[in-house]
Parts: structure tokens; sequence; C-alpha cells
């Protein structure tokens, strides 16, 4: 709160309702700019992304098959999994509009089914996805795509499994991703450049088990990290 003092008696005058009105209503949650957060040593650090571990959760990096390269951060927690990319972007223009652009042509040449709702970051994709089953039998996969704007940086979500139906395990969830921190770093990048991403050192990795993976394009998979606690 902001305090003016008078000449006379050096009285504070509190700042106008409407301006503390305004203050309230500023979130408290994240996604949070690496900048932003104080003490990052409970953090699992994969460099530009941080994930604060819960009981229960497992991470996965993930590796893009053609130039071995790590693009993204996958968690699992029960039967939930959330994939994390993040991005550069300038100050001025989100990445969401074009991404999400993408993301529905993409399903659409699937044969897949896409749809818009509002969500706590703004328009959010619910998707249903053409997917052979374990059996051989056609089914699909359903996909919550989010795209949350930051200071610099662009986080993309791609959550499936039990969050997709379940509010509790929806609820899990939202909570992990609220706890994400971004690292941008200073180098000059242009925008939609993918962040640099690395094994933290506090982690333990071990091969991993065959599971799906909830994305549209399948990365070749690399170490498991699996917090324990």
């Amino acid at each position: 709160m902001i305090f003016k003092r008078k000449k006379a008696k050096e009285q504070p005058v509190a700042e106008p309702a409407e301006d503390a009105a305004q203050n309230e209503q500023e979130p408290k949650t994240g996604p949070f700019d690496y900048d932003d957060i104080e003490n990052t040593q409970e953090y699992l650090d994969f460099g530009s992304i941080l994930i604060k571990p819960v009981a229960g959760l497992k991470v996965r990096m993930d590796v893009e098959e053609s130039n071995k390269r790590v693009i993204a951060v996958s968690l699992e927690i029960a039967e939930s999994r959330i994939q994390l990319m993040a991005f550069s972007s300038s100050k001025s223009e989100s990445l969401w509009p074009g991404i999400s652009d993408k993301i529905k042509s993409d399903i659409s040449a699937q044969n897949g089914e896409i749809f818009t709702r509002d969500g706590e970051y703004g328009q959010e994709l619910l998707a249903k996805v053409p997917q052979q089953l374990p059996d051989g039998r056609a089914g699909h996969v359903a996909l919550r795509f989010v795209g949350i704007d930051g200071r610099r940086w662009f986080l993309r979500a791609v959550i499936g499994g039990a969050a997709i139906g379940n509010e509790e395990a929806a609820n899990i969830v939202d909570g992990i991703l609220r706890d994400v921190v971004v690292n941008r770093g200073d180098k000059p990048l242009p925008p939609a450049e993918l962040l640099p991403l690395s094994v933290p050192s506090n982690a333990q990795a071990r091969p991993a088990a065959p599971e799906q993976n909830p994305e549209l394009k399948r990365p070749e998979r690399g170490p498991e990290i699996t917090q324990i606690g």
C-alpha cells in the first residue's frame, strides 16, 4: 500500500480504493518468471523450465528424434500427463494465436475434433485425436492445450489422461502448472525460439518404460527422472 503524508499531522493516506482493488486482483500464482523467485533450490532445474516436486510426480525429458535435441519436459502424476515446452517471445505479441492455429490445422488434417474454451490463461484448446488402441482398434486420445504468456517467454502445456475428464485430477495438474518457473535467460533470441533444456543435477536418471506420450508428434524418449517424496 502506498502512503502519502499530510503536512500538518503526517497521517498516512491510503491509496484510492480503485487502485487497491486493482492490486488485489493481480495474479499471485504462476507460472512464474525466474527473476521473481528468490530461492529455487527445491526445484528440479531443467534450464529454461523449473518444476516444483510433489509426491508421486514423475518427470521425463523428451528428445526430438531427428537431431537428438531435448525439446520438452513431460510430467506424470497418477493417471495424468503434462508436456511443457518453453519459447522465447517478444514483449508486444503473443505466440499463442499462431501456435493454436497450427494445432487446429494439424488435428483437422488427422480427422480429429478440436474445440475452444475460456480457461485460466485465456483461450484453451480441447482435442480428440485419432489413435490406434493397443488391441488394434481405432480410438482417440483426448488432449488439452494451454498457452501462457510470460516476461519475454511463452509456455505451452499439453495435458492428457485423467486430468481431461476428472475434476480432482485436473485440479492437481493445474496446481503443478501454476508452480512452474520459466528461465528465459538474457541471450537475445528471435520470437518462437525453443528455450534450451538440460538434465537437472539433483535428479537420478533411469531408462524410460514404454508409455504413451501426450503429444501429436511423438519424440524419442530420453531418460526418465523420478522424484521421490
